[in-house]
């Protein structure tokens, strides 16, 4: 029968004699919560690799990468580029076979004339740096043999040599078409050349065709959360799967958030075209024009450091996380600050670069521009405001379950003559319990206006299922500090 108070363990009706003291836990954690946060990375295996393809797989270093999907191969490289700034993120790893009806793509390299000098030519795949050594009046097939043998060393390559007449032939490792977009190129830094009078010249060769479909990598993460997605392939229909999935997650019955991040390279104009045809809220991409390194390492270590930061925080702005691994475009083809607005206004995401060339990001946006009517819609362009406005869905759910987490339901003219030890809720404790956590919030700087966040929440009792409360929450999120504008009115 019931009492005055509620007890967890401890029955009403008990004549034996005794002292019964239960522990309750429920009401011990007061502050804001914890919200855990995975990071997923998909991409390419090589047959070496001891993990099948479509097997969820965690990974805690760069060495796991190689053991589980192969020396070389395009998720061993993402990886170690997430671990570089990332290591303290729970990380997971989900790889797909090259399709079979893929093409690799290749890449010539076609020596001519003589050296006329001993030397170190320093060549670039992927913006992996290989030196191969030269000595006067050594023949050409010798110096293509050198090279072929040289790249073959680098078992973390993206590519195998053959050579033949002077000819050297590079084969990326895996099928595709984002998977064969691989920069090869002749001394990068300053002080590198090529020895006098030898001549090797990079043509591209077959194009690679044939990305995998992420559809069957969805299957396979279905009844896991994933915060942060790094993805390698940048076509239109695996896009598409990816936030179509991440779509059907983020409503009310679901609430998985997740997003994925992509890289697409190319000039501005090419930017701006791929990207003015992207509209979601749950994808970025990132872009930049000449860079060396491999398009799905700047992907995965991009995703990686956003992630780590909007963890810790996801109101701070992203501006001037560094990615180590990217290396700088030439001067000549790095975007300028017009460019980059542009491309912003496109739904792509920017990167930048110091007098160093060290690299940072800039600017994190979502490829979210219209609503369904076709019209510009800001709302949730920014990664920071999707993710600020997530985690406070899950401290008001929080909240809500922790003080509530098997009640009974009132009206609130009860309250003023109920036991006071009874589990029971009503709309205004659940507003209070409400106002609070967002007080909370407000103290860690995520919300702002508290005054207005009490003046327009509603608590209300279902009127069609009496077993239900229903609320609308008016949070007013803070921003990030991006642009300072002023005038220098001066005196003589």
């Amino acid at each position: 029968m019931p009492d005055n108070i509620n007890f967890l363990t401890i029955p009403i009706d008990w004549r034996v004699p005794g002292q019964f003291i239960e522990i309750d836990h429920t009401k011990a954690v007061r502050g804001l919560p914890g919200m855990a946060r995975r990071i997923l990375i998909l991409g390419q295996r090589l047959a070496a690799g001891a993990v099948a393809a479509g097997v969820l797989t965690r990974v805690t270093r760069a060495a796991d990468g190689v053991n589980y999907f192969g020396r070389g191969s395009q998720l061993a490289q993402m990886i170690a580029a997430a671990i570089q700034v990332n290591p303290y993120t729970e990380m997971w790893a989900l790889a797909a076979d090259d399709l079979p009806a893929g093409v690799m793509a290749t890449t010539t390299i076609t020596v001519t004339g003589a050296p006329t000098e001993a030397g170190t030519a320093y060549l670039y795949i992927g913006g992996r740096r290989i030196a191969i050594g030269i000595s006067s009046g050594q023949a050409v097939a010798a110096i293509a043999t050198a090279i072929a043998a040289a790249v073959n060393a680098d078992l973390d390559s993206p590519v195998t040599a053959t050579s033949a007449a002077g000819v050297v032939t590079l084969t990326a490792r895996h099928k595709g078409a984002d998977a064969g977009a691989i920069d090869v190129r002749w001394n990068y830094y300053d002080g590198e050349a090529m020895p006098k009078g030898v001549t090797m010249a990079i043509t591209a060769g077959v194009a690679g065709s044939g990305n995998p479909d992420v559809l069957a990598l969805i299957a396979a993460m279905s009844t896991g959360a994933y915060y942060s997605i790094a993805m390698p392939w940048s076509d239109t229909a695996n896009l598409v799967a990816m936030e179509t999935e991440l779509q059907s997650r983020w409503g009310g019955m679901d609430m998985r958030a997740g997003h994925v991040f992509a890289f697409k390279s190319g000039t501005a104009a090419t930017l701006s075209t791929f990207g003015s045809t992207r509209n979601s809220p749950h994808s970025t991409v990132f872009g930049l024009n000449g860079s060396p390194t491999l398009p799905w390492v700047i992907a995965a270590q991009a995703a990686a450091a956003v992630e780590f930061s909007g963890g810790n925080d996801p109101a701070i702005p992203f501006r001037g996380l560094s990615l180590p691994a990217v290396m700088a475009p030439a001067e000549a083809v790095r975007f300028t600050q017009t460019e980059r607005n542009l491309v912003l206004h496109d739904g792509i995401s920017t990167i930048i670069f110091d007098e160093s060339g060290a690299a940072m990001i800039e600017q994190v946006i979502t490829t979210y521009q219209t609503n369904t009517f076709g019209m510009d819609d800001r709302s949730l362009l920014k990664l920071n405001t999707k993710w600020t406005v997530d985690y406070m869905r899950y401290v008001f759910r929080f909240a809500v379950a922790r003080d509530y987490p098997a009640h009974k339901l009132a009206d609130d003219d009860v309250l003023a003559r109920i036991a006071p030890g009874q589990k029971i809720a009503t709309p205004r404790l659940i507003e209070n319990t409400l106002i609070a956590a967002a007080a909370q919030l407000e103290y860690v700087g995520l919300l702002e206006d508290l005054a207005s966040f009490k003046k327009n929440l509603k608590v209300l009792r279902s009127t069609a299922d009496e077993c239900r409360v229903n609320a609308v929450l008016p949070p007013n999120i803070v921003n990030q500090f991006d642009v300072f504008a002023g005038a220098v009115q001066f005196n003589l």
